[in-house]
């Protein structure tokens, strides 16, 4: 396990104004937390040495841009050996409609989320892409009805 980084009230106070708006000023996020602005940029480069704050990102509403089908799809592999796996997570990094990939346990291999236009959009990345993987053993599929929550801050 990576090691916790120790932060006070006010490192936890920048971390959520920046999940809520990264486009900050320093000036601002510092008026906002009640820290000068040079102890604020101080801050924010040891949590980003830390590790602990990665690059500033603008997220996108991905059914204005014409990705508005949400699949959670569950993977079982034929095979659990190393190489096998390294493989099979080297193409879904490479693949631009899986946005979320996880390592499970339990009856499942992997859990990812993938956006697309639509149906027959998706019918094309399972049948020709990853159901053709030589390490792919079978699938299921959960198409999401409609978004209920979706954050990525961070409760801190």
């Amino acid at each position: 396990m990576k090691d916790i980084h120790q932060m006070d009230e006010v490192d936890r106070r920048i971390l959520r104004e920046l999940q809520a708006d990264a486009s900050l000023s320093h000036a601002v996020l510092a008026e906002r937390v009640g820290a000068s602005t040079t102890s604020c940029w101080r801050r924010i480069k040891a949590l980003e040495d830390a590790g602990v704050l990665h690059g500033p990102v603008r997220l996108v509403a991905a059914d204005r841009v014409g990705r508005g089908v949400s699949v959670m799809l569950q993977v079982r592999m034929r095979s659990h050996a190393l190489d096998r796996r390294e493989a099979f997570e080297r193409f879904l990094r490479g693949r631009a409609e899986v946005i979320e990939c996880y390592s499970m346990s339990g009856e499942w291999d992997y859990l990812m989320r993938i956006v697309v236009a639509d149906v027959a959009d998706y019918e094309r990345f399972l049948m020709r892409e990853l159901l053709n993987h030589p390490d792919v053993a079978t699938s299921a599929s959960h198409f999401a009805l409609s978004q209920v929550k979706y954050t990525t801050a961070i409760p801190v």
